[in-house]
């Protein structure tokens, strides 16, 4: 009888102290989840309205000339976008530059524009001949997660259509749509996701394509030539997310294999109640055209693309700062910076 006692004494004892430990362990990881979502919620506030209109009137202003790929405004706007990696603190992605340098040729053609290439076998089958080339260079920062084997990339094209001396009256084509507002979100979530304090789980890639009005070229020459595009799970897009009209309508692309994708913005939106855009839903079973999301589609990557559709001032000179609804534009950036965070932090998609 006592040995029974005894054995039913430590069993309590032993169950009692599990019990306080599995308590203290739930206890803790509740406290860590508030911490987290504390954090997240910092970098969230630093997302403005004036940063967004900060970034999109010095990038859509005339002394940049349309960022063509290749000319003086683009390569401004680089400096531009490297300044702000600087001051965050974020390092190079590819050794000790932001820069990922590459060409891009194109058979000459006259009075055409050439198509442009940037792989390796084109471009030598190219150079036979009479060709164009451009000197390009996509802006590549990174901030390590815990996985340094694993990738998310956020992403945006930074050129635009330059200017030409043949169209009466303004012929510079500023484009703050098109593409002003996709960097100005991808400046505003890198701030954020370094102001949270919180180290993602996957390292989060922040990068800005050079050439996608030319055909992709940056996002293209990235997917094709990044040593750990097989290790790269996700990839967020920016292409037109300022609008031009009063409208709250936007554009969710997304990878229709990964329908989580989808219920992502739809669960921040109860929770944190944006209202001043309201979202059309397209689970796209082949994300192929339109943007640089192509470029990872096309590598087995799941995607999602941010973008307000079309507006008056779509390929227009007067796509210009002043027309941006800027509200929108930053709970976009808000929205997505969430997205962003799961794309970095989720286990599996």
């Amino acid at each position: 009888m006592t040995k029974i006692k005894t054995t039913l004494l430590l069993s309590a004892v032993a169950l009692a102290t599990f019990s306080t430990n599995a308590f203290a362990t739930q206890k803790k990881g509740t406290k860590t989840n508030r911490n987290t979502k504390a954090r997240i919620e910092t970098g969230m506030r630093t997302i403005t309205e004036d940063a967004a209109r900060a970034h999109v009137y010095f990038l859509a202003d005339v002394l940049l000339e349309g960022r063509r790929a290749g000319e003086r405004g683009s390569r401004i706007a680089k400096r531009y976008i490297e300044s702000r990696i600087r001051e965050i603190g974020l390092k190079p992605l590819l050794g000790d530059s932001y820069e990922q340098p590459f060409e891009a040729c194109g058979v000459q053609r006259l009075k055409r524009s050439p198509r442009f290439y940037v792989n390796a076998d084109s471009i030598a089958k190219i150079k036979k001949g009479v060709y164009q080339s451009l000197a390009l260079s996509n802006v590549l920062a990174m901030l390590p997660g815990r996985k340094s084997d694993e990738y998310v990339v956020v992403g945006a094209h930074l050129d635009h259509e330059g200017q030409y001396a043949d169209v009466a009256g303004d012929g510079i084509y500023n484009g703050a749509d098109d593409n002003a507002s996709g960097v100005s979100a991808v400046l505003q979530i890198m701030k954020a996701f370094a102001a949270s304090g919180e180290q993602p789980e996957r390292t989060v890639v922040f990068a800005f394509w050079d050439g996608e009005e030319y055909g992709l070229l940056g996002s293209q020459y990235f997917t094709d030539h990044f040593s750990g595009m097989a290790k790269v799970k996700g990839y967020l897009n920016f292409d037109m997310v300022g609008s031009g009209t009063d409208s709250k309508y936007l554009m969710y692309f997304f990878t229709a294999a990964h329908p989580r994708l989808g219920e992502w913005l739809k669960d921040d939106i109860n929770k944190y109640k944006f209202n001043t855009f309201e979202p059309d839903y397209r689970a796209w079973e082949n994300p192929v055209g339109g943007s640089d999301q192509q470029s990872f589609h096309l590598k087995g990557v799941p995607i999602v693309w941010y973008h307000t559709g079309g507006q008056p001032h779509y390929n227009q000179p007067s796509d210009e700062a002043p027309t941006l609804n800027y509200p929108k534009l930053t709970d976009i950036t808000r929205a997505s910076y969430l997205t962003a965070w799961h794309l970095a932090n989720e286990t599996a998609y």
